[in-house]
């Protein structure tokens, strides 16, 4: 299973500020509860099926260290869902408005006309938990440290990229079409010099948001060495 999970324990959401706001800053300062500032940033959200969280409080990952927080977690927009979802309708369906127009399995007994209806919806049903699956644990992670790239591909098969925000270069998204300016999802790119020399994080929504925390973080890391050097 993917090295994802839900962690109930309460944790620090002040977060590190990136892409704050003046306003939330305020919100901070005049408010005894420092988690407004979190609470009250575009996209931070408790739903477990979310596709785009801001600073999410409850997730968390195998290999991520004591001090290391989460500033995105992102999935496909769920309008890619639709597809399956519909042949999962027309699947489900099929034995109880096809057979009874066209008796494909009248040449059966009885029986054995049960134990195919069964299997039938046997199969629809791994159809669907494979493609929820897929889309549930197929996620992207923004940390104030990395970037994290999840492919899951099946229930003993994954695959995890890896690469620290200073070895990101260039970040670009593309979002082209109607139904996906409509639903404002799309494609972004990152290019690295780490090992794994691109990312892309496919069908996320707020492709231009992801570029601009991205693009922040770099910012944060090269000021941060900087001030290194400087010292």
């Amino acid at each position: 299973m993917p090295d994802i999970y839900i962690d109930n324990s309460k944790k620090d959401s002040s977060g590190s500020g990136v892409g704050s706001s003046a306003k939330d800053k305020k919100i901070v300062s005049d408010s005894p509860n420092p988690e407004l500032i979190t609470h009250n940033q575009p996209g931070h959200t408790h739903n477990p099926l979310a596709s785009y969280c801001y600073q999410p409080e409850n997730v968390s990952f195998e290999t991520q260290d004591p001090q290391e927080k989460i500033i995105l977690f992102l999935r496909k927009h769920p309008i890619i869902n639709l597809p399956w979802i519909i042949i999962a309708v027309i699947l489900l369906l099929a034995p109880t408005f096809i057979l009874p127009i066209f008796p494909l399995l009248s040449f059966l007994p009885a029986k054995f006309q049960l134990v195919a209806i069964l299997g039938w919806y046997l199969v629809t049903v791994a159809f669907i938990l494979e493609n929820f699956l897929s889309w549930f644990f197929n996620v992207d992670i923004v940390t104030d440290e990395r970037v994290i790239d999840i492919d899951f591909h099946n229930l003993i098969y994954r695959e995890v990229s890896e690469t620290k925000i200073d070895k990101v270069q260039d970040v670009t998204y593309k979002m082209g079409g109607v139904l996906r300016a409509m639903f404002n999802y799309g494609d972004v790119f990152l290019q690295t010099a780490g090992t794994v020399p691109n990312f892309q994080f496919l069908a996320v929504p707020r492709p231009d948001e992801v570029v601009k925390v991205l693009q922040a973080l770099r910012m944060e890391e090269e000021q941060e060495a900087l001030e290194g050097r400087v010292r």
